[in-house]
């Protein structure tokens, strides 16, 4: 198709792949060894060593959705519930003064 006439369908390019291969260095695995061994027997404590603990456990999105539910259910009542007030308020003050 020529550059300069207009098309229905786009034609799309594909997508390049980028790929980075990990590099294993056998060199910084026994340096970095070496260096826990050292801190170890020296009696140095890393911040690696605390154990991780993560927030989020099984079924927590369930039940913040579920809360959250809840919730903009709760508002979408007290919306209403003020709408109607106000409504019968304005009717009131139309009808009876």
């Amino acid at each position: 198709m020529a550059q300069g006439i207009p098309s229905f369908f786009k034609h799309y390019k594909p997508r390049g792949f980028n790929y980075n291969p990990m590099y294993y260095d056998p060199e910084k695995e026994k340096r970095e060894e070496r260096e826990r061994r050292i801190k170890a027997e020296l009696g140095i404590k890393e911040d690696s060593d605390k154990q991780y603990i993560p927030r989020i456990t099984r079924g927590s999105m369930t039940n913040y959705f579920r809360q959250n539910k809840t919730r903009v259910q709760r508002y979408t009542l007290i919306r209403l519930i003020v709408i109607a007030l106000v409504l019968f308020l304005i009717a009131y003050v139309f009808f009876y003064l």
